[in-house]
């Protein structure tokens, strides 16, 4: 089992950047495919990106690319969301998540293959 707190959100204007960070708790973070999903008042929650055990295989979804780096230290049990050229539509709550894969390339891109939730973050976009 693995707890995960998240933290880094915060009110920014559009055009600045922000960094999330995902604490994990527990000795095998190196096991998890990781992942940060976005909800948005009225809005079903979504994918943003989404890591492999390694940090090798990386996922973003079309709305960040160019935008959010996704990197994991496993080292220090963190995995972490860089959000450059942030948009008001950007504006959600930001939770990561953890999942056993079955592959070390394996990532996963949907809120139900995630077994291990954070609390989430709030980030605000002013326009």
């Amino acid at each position: 089992q693995v707890q995960l707190v998240e933290s880094g959100g915060g009110l920014v204007q559009a055009g600045g950047s922000l960094r999330l960070s995902c604490a994990a708790s527990g000795r095998t973070f190196s096991s998890y495919a990781m992942g940060w999903f976005r909800q948005a008042p009225g809005k079903e929650r979504e994918v943003v990106v989404a890591i492999s055990r390694t940090g090798g295989n990386t996922y973003y979804a079309d709305s960040v690319k160019g935008r959010f780096t996704i990197a994991r230290d496993n080292a220090k049990n963190t995995v972490y969301l860089q959000m450059n050229n942030l948009k008001p539509e950007d504006t959600a709550v930001y939770s990561c998540a953890a999942a056993i894969p079955q592959w070390t390339t394996t990532f996963f891109d949907r809120p139900n293959e995630y077994s291990y939730w954070g609390q989430g973050t709030q980030v605000t976009v002013s326009s």
